[in-house]
């Protein structure tokens, strides 16, 4: 979901569905299929739409330094990069889509990839459906307030520092 604007982080759609597979409320074969079905699809969307559209765009303004910049990156850590992708919030948008950009074959990305998908995934829906009952009485238990701070205290230092780091780049701030 997370790739198509959905902000819902993947690990808590994942753990989700392995508690409720877990519980018995859904089909475990089922759940874990779609859920996979669902990462492999965005993937390879990323990945065309990298290949297809934004080369060609690369290409058309004359972009070709970056274009170039970016093949090399993938050609050093691509492997690297398209098989544990998965593990790193965010990354594991770009990375197929920068694959696409790459020029790296379909064939290579799909074995990385979907392995790495696959590994994921399976780590993921595995722990919900182990320790889901745990994960329930923690967060029946947890205080929600008590958790609002302690994100807010680990949130809104790093948007200030942001901010600030914004506004001296761009000549806006003191």
């Amino acid at each position: 979901m997370g790739p198509f604007g959905i902000p819902v982080p993947n690990e808590i759609t994942i753990v989700t569905g392995g508690i409720l597979a877990g519980n018995g409320v859904l089909n475990p074969w089922t759940v874990y299929l779609l859920i996979l079905a669902g990462l492999l699809v965005a993937a390879t969307t990323g990945y065309w739409a990298g290949n297809l559209f934004a080369r060609r765009i690369a290409l058309r303004f004359g972009s070709s330094r970056a274009l170039h910049k970016a093949e090399k990156l993938f050609g050093q850590y691509g492997n690297i990069v398209i098989g544990f992708g998965y593990a790193i919030p965010v990354v594991r948008y770009a990375v197929p889509v920068f694959a696409g950009i790459s020029g790296v074959p379909f064939k290579k990305f799909a074995a990385l990839s979907y392995t790495g998908a696959l590994i994921w995934t399976s780590v993921f829906f595995a722990a919900g459906q182990m320790f889901g009952e745990r994960i329930i009485r923690m967060l029946a238990a947890a205080d929600l307030q008590s958790l609002g701070l302690v994100f807010a205290a680990i949130v809104l230092p790093g948007v200030l520092i942001g901010l600030r780091y914004k506004g001296r780049r761009f000549g806006c701030g003191a």
